[in-house]
């Protein structure tokens, strides 16, 4: 059975019980859709496709309660990296402190710059363990949906059971392809997209695949657009814009209050063409690497 930890008023509380977190914080995540769009989405999938969709450890979360209000959040599905709402330097201190007290040995931290440099330095300063930068990303939100340019040949098509070969490929390649490591089975993955429609194909005229965009699950008003593939040898021919704009589109004619992705900043081309979609910047996040090994 999951245990869950209390301590004293104005301090974090830890579960791995995803139902009582979202009982707790759920409001909180809410509130604040945009920016706590992977917590919202994670938390679903693991609500509804089991908690070891991400892999074999135990996921765990936590959220910081002053004066009866909840004020930040956090979850970790190991072997993947600690993700964290926005906090002050001393929060972020608090809790890297209780978790190296507890003895958690953490791959990494995903969150808003200042957030994630704050919990770098505590980390290192409580464990020891150095942290190196991975990754810088930027999260937009649609704004006016425009077609990037002109049309490619062929049209859109919804993945379907006989794709799952080639989503489960594609899944993989992707993920190798950011460096982010695989965070899901990739047949789990492709059997989860099947099931809710969540993956577009761009074909061509003569009905072969050469892009997918994928949209997650609406919750809280918003849909994040992920993942967004190409294979290297179809790209810069417009595919992968123009699967993008399909599943904008079919995100927007689904009543989303708001369609939201994130761009690695090192890609310029990937980042321009979703601003001439009609993306714009809310905020910027970063990923840190601690050197140690995660533990489930």
């Amino acid at each position: 059975m999951d245990t869950v930890t209390h301590t004293d008023a104005d301090s974090w509380h830890l579960t791995h019980d995803v139902d009582d977190f979202l009982t707790r914080a759920g409001a909180f995540l809410r509130s604040r859709p945009a920016p706590h769009t992977v917590p919202l989405t994670v938390t679903e999938t693991l609500r509804t496709r089991g908690r070891r969709v991400y892999g074999d450890g135990a996921p765990e979360f936590g959220l910081l309660e002053r004066a009866g209000e909840v004020r930040a959040a956090f979850f970790r599905t190991p072997p993947h990296w600690l993700n964290i709402t926005a906090l002050t330097p001393e929060d972020a201190d608090t809790l890297a402190a209780r978790l190296a007290a507890l003895g958690r040995r953490l791959p990494g931290v995903n969150a808003q710059c200042g957030t994630a440099a704050a919990f770098a330095e505590a980390w290192q300063r409580h464990t020891g363990a150095p942290a190196a930068l991975r990754q810088r990303q930027r999260l937009y939100r649609l704004g006016t949906l425009t077609a990037p340019g002109p049309v490619p040949p062929g049209g859109p098509r919804i993945a379907v059971e006989s794709d799952r070969e080639q989503l489960m490929r594609w899944h993989d390649e992707f993920s190798e392809s950011v460096g982010l490591g695989t965070v899901r089975d990739s047949a789990e993955w492709a059997d989860a997209r099947i099931d809710s429609g969540g993956i577009t194909f761009w074909e061509t005229p003569d009905g072969a695949p050469v892009a997918m965009a994928g949209t997650s699950p609406q919750v809280a008003g918003q849909v994040r657009v992920a993942p967004v593939y190409t294979p290297p040898r179809f790209r810069g021919r417009g595919f992968a814009g123009a699967a993008t704009t399909e599943v904008s589109r079919a995100a927007l004619a689904a009543g989303a209050e708001e369609v939201l992705l994130f761009t690695d900043l090192a890609n310029p081309t990937s980042n321009g063409l979703y601003q001439r979609i009609g993306y714009r910047p809310v905020a910027d996040f970063e990923v840190y690497d601690f050197t140690q090994d995660s533990e489930g």
